[in-house]
């Protein structure tokens, strides 16, 4: 499976298939997210999300009319390894909750938290600095609307990684240039903080 890397950054292959990163949420940046992260060649995703696939998705999450129905992650699960076959995926079909959240990610490099509601986010976040302050976790804020795009940045703060012009919120509505152009930053940080590690 390597030649499907061979054009990678140079020396990122054999590093990347030895890493599992968590998803919390497989939404518009969650899905969006694992898509990348597969055609990196990361070798271990665990993912998690409650939802079915709904129709409504579909302008902006990594889904097709024939998964309307399925679960998130089993349908997302399906896509991953069509792209590559080789990527270990394990799945978790419920809700991302503080009782389970370090039980379902106790084994990741890096964290990704995709979660819709602001107060969700912010446990997740808080919690996850608190009790795994050596493990990096990377989120979303800020990416409704239409256009500026100059104002979508990557701002760090310790161990936490946030994507997104930290500004917009839902009633400005979803769509899919915005929700993925933040996602692949979210994929980019992600993989350049786990070679930057590796040549540290």
């Amino acid at each position: 499976m390597s030649e499907m890397f061979s054009r990678n950054v140079p020396d990122s292959f054999d590093v990347l298939k030895e890493i599992t990163i968590g998803i919390a949420g497989c939404g518009g940046i969650g899905s969006n997210v694992a898509t990348s992260l597969a055609r990196c060649g990361v070798g271990s995703l665990i993912i998690a999300d409650m939802d079915q696939v709904e129709i409504t998705n579909l302008n902006r999450q990594y889904y097709f009319q024939d998964d309307i129905g399925k679960t998130k992650v089993d349908a997302l699960r399906t896509h991953l390894l069509n792209i590559n076959p080789d990527l270990k995926i394990i799945t978790h079909f419920g809700k991302v909750t503080r009782r389970n959240y370090l039980d379902l990610f106790k084994n990741v490099d890096i964290l990704i938290e995709a979660f819709d509601l602001a107060d969700e986010k912010k446990w997740l976040i808080e919690g996850w600095m608190k009790n795994q302050p050596t493990i990096p976790i990377i989120g979303g804020s800020g990416l409704s609307g239409l256009g500026r795009t100059q104002m979508l940045k990557v701002q760090k703060s310790g161990q936490l990684t946030l994507c997104g012009d930290q500004e917009s919120d839902m009633s400005e509505g979803l769509i899919a240039p915005r929700v993925i152009m933040v996602a692949n930053m979210m994929a980019n940080e992600a993989i350049t903080q786990i070679l930057k590690d590796q040549k540290s």
